[in-house]
């Protein structure tokens, strides 16, 4: 690749968990944070260069601690390279410590951006990896560098975390707090088919949620009967998910692993909950670890699920974005020019 070409990594958000799928089933949603990579002249007394478009610009890092360039250089010590000196300029239009991934998009693209400099010397596969050590789970980073919506499950006994809780942090685009408790370990990753009747309504409150914080609150041991919970209800979404059955969805999407203990976190969630369901919603999820609230619903019943969760949550003195979103089935592109 020549010195002066120029690219755009586009890499969309994402919703993890889906219920009682946390840490391990994600699905990639038509927003969208967008990556320009160009390089710099060897001779440049600039080594990096980033500028950042978007709503929320101010509060992203512009120093070499920005999360997009530590997965650009991690990707380069892998290869056992110095990484070239190079311009990025992002353009945020995912929320940022909302629950949509914002900390994914970052890795993805700045490993995307890396491994296309260097000439492709990594596979998908192998990206994807890397994305996974990085961001320390592979809920996120998976279905925003795949697409669609995404299973992962290790192919080896989980190593003990590096830090308690193996937390990770979604603070925005700036390294999490642990950086791969699983690094290394293989993944099966499996394509959740999702069936066109299901629509997704993200409700973005004007407020913010850190995953630490979120991951704070989890009890440390649960009991079998929980544990079986789980894993009938995550069982039983898949089936949902795929054959678009509103009795199946509306029932799977319960949980007992995460969102109990997570929802007194989040102002107002019972009462947006509430008017989801009654507008005709099948059910509400937090999305990642919130704030973000998901409603899944159908195509009839979009408008009311939207209005009717804006106004709940108006109730208690939020601002909420919420809209009817789409699934992005093509996850991380990249544009030449």
């Amino acid at each position: 690749m020549s010195a002066t070409s120029t690219f755009t990594v586009t890499v969309p958000a994402t919703t993890a968990n889906l219920g009682p799928g946390f840490d391990c089933i994600g699905a990639a949603l038509s927003l969208y944070n967008s990556f320009q990579f160009s390089l710099l002249e060897p001779s440049a007394t600039e080594k990096l260069k980033i500028t950042v478009t978007g709503a929320e610009a101010a509060k992203v890092k512009t120093d070499d601690s920005n999360l997009a360039y530590v997965a650009f250089v991690k990707l380069y010590d892998r290869l056992n390279q110095s990484p070239p000196p190079v311009a990025i300029h992002i353009d945020m239009q995912v929320p940022l410590a909302r629950g949509l991934g914002s900390s994914a998009t970052a890795i993805v693209g700045g490993l995307v951006g890396a491994n296309l400099l260097a000439g492709k010397p990594l596979s998908q596969v192998e990206v994807m990896q890397l994305a996974i050590e990085l961001e320390g789970h592979p809920d996120n980073v998976v279905p925003a560098l795949l697409g669609g919506c995404r299973l992962a499950a290790s192919d080896a006994p989980p190593q003990p975390p590096l830090s308690k809780g193996g937390l990770r942090d979604e603070s925005p685009l700036t390294p999490p707090l642990s950086k791969g408790g699983q690094g290394g370990v293989p993944w099966q990753i499996c394509d959740i088919p999702w069936h066109p009747d299901i629509v997704p309504v993200v409700a973005i409150p004007d407020f913010e949620l850190s995953t630490a914080e979120a991951r704070k609150v989890l009890p440390a041991d649960y009991s079998r009967a929980d544990a079986i919970f789980n894993a009938a209800h995550l069982g039983l979404l898949v089936r949902a998910l795929a054959a678009g059955d509103r009795d199946w969805l509306r029932c799977a999407l319960d949980d007992k692993i995460h969102q109990p203990y997570r929802q007194s976190l989040i102002r107002g969630y019972e009462a947006v909950q509430e008017a989801a369901m009654n507008a005709g919603a099948c059910g509400m999820v937090i999305s990642g670890a919130g704030p973000t609230l998901l409603a899944l619903t159908d195509v009839t019943n979009v408008d009311a699920v939207v209005r009717e969760m804006a106004a709940a949550w108006g109730d208690f003195g939020v601002k909420a974005d919420v809209r009817a979103i789409s699934l992005d089935t093509e996850g991380a592109q990249v544009l030449m020019g």
